[in-house]
């Protein structure tokens, strides 16, 4: 038995007086969810970070691929470089990522065991799909708020939002309660981490490293 599993038993038993025997199942998949999602926020935070500096050195790593086009070496010297001075990684925010991913798995695994009341588990199968659709839906507009432009693969990224609806639509409803917490969870916590400061645009959140904002000249110029 695991960690999340134990945990989640122990939790239901607690909860059992509070929400009665039907709900108490529920309640311990989104609490245990939610502490697991808590005591990851670290890594979380972290990943974030490493994404707002990829960005930000973005238009400048375009640059470098224009001018060294057909010489691969010196593309690779010269993007090597920029990563060094500017303290950076092209896999910044990657390894945090990948170090949630085990417990995301287990956690799943765990909340897949829950057994649900037949008489519950269809009303919480239609609460989770309409809560994943909301998530899905407002996860995609962000992400085309963000990318307006974008051409290509990258227009349709944002579509991998509805994926996660499809999957708890296929899961038990004890494991879909648990994508919908986390879910919403991520949702929430990349709308904090990535939220623009100092009254900036969200195209004006991540200015490219090494220079200066500016969203407007308000110096005299000479005539």
């Amino acid at each position: 038995m695991s960690v999340f599993t134990h945990a989640l038993l122990s939790l239901t038993h607690a909860l059992t007086p509070l929400t009665g025997h039907a709900a108490a199942p529920a309640a311990a998949i989104v609490l245990v969810t939610l502490l697991v999602r808590l005591a990851l926020h670290p890594l979380a935070r972290a990943a974030a970070r490493g994404e707002k500096a990829r960005a930000a050195l973005a238009p400048r790593v375009a640059e470098l691929r224009r001018e060294h086009a057909h010489d691969p070496r010196e593309l690779q010297r010269a993007l090597t470089g920029l990563h060094t001075r500017e303290g950076s990684s092209p896999f910044a925010g990657i390894l945090p990522t990948l170090l949630q991913l085990p417990a995301f798995f287990v956690l799943y695994h765990a909340s897949s065991t829950a057994r649900i009341a037949d008489a519950e588990a269809g009303a919480l199968h239609a609460a989770v799909l309409v809560v994943v659709a909301a998530v899905a839906c407002w996860t995609y507009r962000r992400a085309r708020k963000a990318a307006p432009d974008a051409e290509g693969l990258a227009k349709h990224l944002p579509l991998l939002s509805f994926g996660t609806l499809v999957t708890a639509a296929l899961v038990p409803p004890a494991a879909g309660l648990y994508i919908a917490t986390s879910t919403a969870w991520t949702a929430a916590e990349r709308a904090w981490l990535h939220r623009p400061h100092h009254g900036q645009g969200v195209a004006d959140a991540a200015p490219v490293a090494g220079g200066s904002t500016k969203t407007s000249d308000d110096r005299p110029h000479r005539t």
